[in-house]
């Protein structure tokens, strides 16, 4: 497989929930990885998964393609080209591919530092979580160069279901921000008639399976409605994370002008859920803030429901 995909050598900084789903991908497929996280804890059980280690940012500088998945801006940069970051060696990988979901602005500066030392930089931000990663369903949107693009492609085509160039430069970070936007949305208007439903006496099992079977179901609706009906809210997204990419959202709408009224009312209810002390749980947890909100003491219903993901094969 690694033959086929060309043989590079691939370096990922940053080993989260998501992250660690993504290298076990790459290492099933025989790919040579080496792996780096600030918190050395989290890298090192890859290692009996038959991936590299190094304990420093720039220990990655030598691969020829390195993939990065952080939570923050600032965490990008400096992960990328701060005093201990990846080029302080004064080495750089061939190619970058950002799959963390930062600002414009953060990914516009790594990408002109990185372009000084002759690495090229592609934004890809993943749609998706964890869960949906290891079943090889995560989708990419990809922004750069496309000679860069199509060098990396059959890479990210192994991590997921499909990657989409959308252009040169950031434009990849406004179509994640779009996505996310619309998560919050759909997940807000899905509480909204799931409670209405239960307070009018229908089990959430039972409005949600004829949701999902209709013409309105939905990937996203099925791998939802195990939370919704059992109240499970471990984190596959948390509420603070996506309060973050409102924030980075409603900001572009601001910069672009453009009117977002829905989007902005869901934006105080994230708001809300994290003051709620939600922030850390399951963003599907607006549904207990909706129940509250109709004066609806919800309850696990204990049911088995499917989330409608397959794992698939790295083949």
């Amino acid at each position: 497989m690694a033959d086929r995909l060309g043989g590079h050598s691939l370096g990922w900084l940053g080993t989260g929930r998501m992250g660690i789903s993504l290298i076990h991908r790459l290492l099933g497929a025989g790919c040579d990885v080496t792996v780096y996280n600030r918190t050395m804890a989290k890298a090192e059980p890859l290692a009996a998964a038959g991936a590299k280690v190094t304990d420093t940012a720039a220990g990655l500088a030598s691969a020829d393609i390195v993939f990065v998945t952080v939570g923050t801006s600032q965490d990008l940069v400096d992960a990328m080209t701060g005093p201990s970051g990846m080029t302080s060696g004064g080495r750089a990988p061939s190619f970058v591919v950002d799959c963390s979901t930062v600002s414009a602005e953060a990914s516009q500066q790594v990408r002109a530092q990185l372009a000084a030392v002759g690495c090229e930089f592609l934004a890809a931000p993943v749609m998706g979580n964890p869960r949906v990663a290891a079943a090889g369903r995560l989708t990419f949107a990809v922004s750069g160069s496309r000679a860069a693009f199509d060098e990396v492609h059959p890479y990210l085509d192994l991590l997921g279901a499909g990657a989409t160039y959308v252009g040169a430069g950031e434009r990849a970070r406004i179509v994640k921000l779009c996505h996310n936007l619309l998560l919050g949305v759909v997940t807000q208007s899905l509480a909204e008639v799931t409670v209405l439903a239960e307070k009018s006496g229908i089990s959430r099992q039972a409005v949600l399976a004829c949701l999902n079977n209709s013409v309105l179901g939905s990937t996203f609706s099925r791998y939802k409605t195990p939370a919704f009906v059992n109240l499970d809210f471990h984190p596959t997204f948390t509420a603070s994370l996506l309060r973050k990419d409102f924030d980075l959202g409603l900001a572009a709408a601001r910069q672009y002008e453009v009117p977002m009224p829905i989007a902005s009312a869901v934006h105080q209810l994230v708001q809300s859920l994290v003051g709620n002390g939600f922030g850390e749980e399951d963003f599907a947890a607006l549904l207990v803030l909706q129940a509250r909100s109709a004066g609806l003491d919800i309850t696990s219903e204990h049911a088995e429901v499917s989330d409608g993901l397959e794992p698939a094969s790295s083949d």
